[in-house]
This record gives structure tokens, C-alpha cells and sequence, in this order.
């Protein structure tokens, strides 16, 4: 578990093919430094957040680490993408007393989302994205949380449909603390949204499929209420 505000960025240093003779194998070890202050109190077997991906710490030593990037792991997030040189947001997984300023984060990246634009707002850049899988558009709402590339961030605006889209906001203070700031349109970047509608919808759904003793004919005065209340204005 994580919080989603993002500690340092570290640079990725090598890339190499883990074997993929063995079961289970394949995919890419990633070999992170710059990163001396989160490794003070590691050890192998902890997770660390990679640009919001929750990945496995396999070696370490003072100033870097290794991180094992499963196929399936290359093929949902922006990892696959990486080059030596690359940087990258850092987290490590919450300890019992820190304190939660972002959201629950898990490190399960749902989609990538591509960067439509980046306007200049004041100081601050505003992010427009449209997601890979257009299925999560329905979990994000207005001045809800979405994580980007493992950053806790607060939706701005919400477009939905086919061409769907969500906006963010990076104050000045946030541009110099996360990798995403530099990306430009065109670019992609990993998606975690808030678990917590994802538990809401499946809760509703249940309720209301009869398997927590629902009523379809609750769901349905509800929605004609609303409909009523519409048509009177």
C-alpha cells in the first residue's frame, strides 16, 4: 500500500531480459539509482512504487536497486517505455506511522493514459488525459483523486464518452517533485484510480442483482424520481 505522494526520483540506470527459459520468466530487471535516501531501511523483498507500479526489490545496495518488470507488467504500464537514463517517481510502501496525505494507493496500475495537452495555467500546468481503456473514465469524478505514474493528484474536470478525457493540475511545488511534469503531449503515463469506487460499484451492483437481498423496483423509483425532478425545472 502506498499514498501516492511521491518521495524521490530515481534515474534507471541498466535494462536486461530476465530469462525467459525458466517458469514464470521473461520480462526486464531494472536497475534504479539516485535514489541513497529511500534505500536507508530496505530490504530485499520490499516493494517500491515505480512510477506507480508496485514492484519487488530483488538487490540493493547503498545508492541503487533491482526490480524484476513481469511481461504482463510491461504490457499494462508506460515500464516497457523505459530507457537508461529514464527517470522516475519513487515511493516506498507505507509503514504503520506515516502519515496519509495523499489517498490508498495499491501499485496496481489499471491503463495508460495519453497526455492530449499541457497548458500553462499561471505557474501551474493543467494535464489533459485520455485513458487506453475507456472503462475507468466512469471511476473518476470531479475533485476526486486519480494516481499518475504513482502521484496522489486531484481531478480538475471530467469529459466522458468515447473521446473521454480527465484534466489535472500541477502546482509549481509539484512540477519540481515528479517525473510527469516534463512529459509532453503525446506521452504516456500509468493509472491507478481510487479503489474505493471500485468497491462502491461492485457493493451497488450486488445490492441490486438480488444477491444482498435487492430490489430491481427500488432502482427504478429512484431513477424516476430523478427523471420527475428533472422534467418540473
Amino acid at each position: 500500500m502506498f499514498t501516492g505522494l511521491v518521495e524521490t526520483i530515481g534515474t534507471v540506470t541498466a535494462l536486461e531480459p530476465l530469462d525467459t527459459s525458466l517458469s514464470g520468466g521473461g520480462g526486464t530487471s531494472l536497475t534504479i539509482s539516485d535514489c541513497e535516501e529511500i534505500l536507508t531501511d530496505a530490504h530485499l523483498g520490499d516493494s517500491i512504487a515505480v512510477n506507480g507500479t508496485c514492484l519487488t526489490v530483488t538487490a540493493f545496495e547503498k545508492n541503487w536497486f533491482k526490480v524484476g518488470c513481469a511481461p504482463e507488467t510491461l504490457r499494462r504500464t508506460n515500464l516497457g517505455s523505459l530507457q537508461a537514463g529514464s527517470k522516475v517517481n519513487l515511493e516506498r510502501a507505507v509503514s504503520a506511522d506515516t502519515r496519509m496525505g495523499g489517498h490508498f494507493v495499491q501499485g496496481h496500475v489499471d491503463t495508460v493514459a495519453k497526455i492530449l495537452s499541457v497548458t500553462p495555467d499561471g505557474n501551474a500546468l493543467v494535464f489533459r488525459l485520455q485513458p487506453r481503456d475507456k472503462d475507468v473514465l466512469r471511476y473518476v469524478v470531479e475533485k476526486g483523486y486519480v494516481t499518475l505514474d504513482g502521484a496522489s493528484l486531484t481531478v480538475t474536470k471530467v469529459v466522458d464518452g468515447e473521446d473521454g478525457y480527465w484534466e489535472v493540475m500541477l502546482i509549481a511545488y509539484t512540477q519540481e517533485k515528479i517525473v510527469t511534469a516534463a512529459k509532453k503531449a503525446g506521452e504516456e503515463v500509468n493509472v491507478e484510480i481510487d479503489i474505493v469506487g471500485k468497491y462502491v460499484e461492485k457493493s451497488v451492483q450486488g445490492y441490486f442483482a438480488g444477491t444482498s437481498g435487492g430490489d430491481f423496483a427500488i432502482l427504478e423509483k429512484m431513477v424516476s424520481r430523478m427523471i420527475d425532478e428533472k422534467l418540473k425545472r
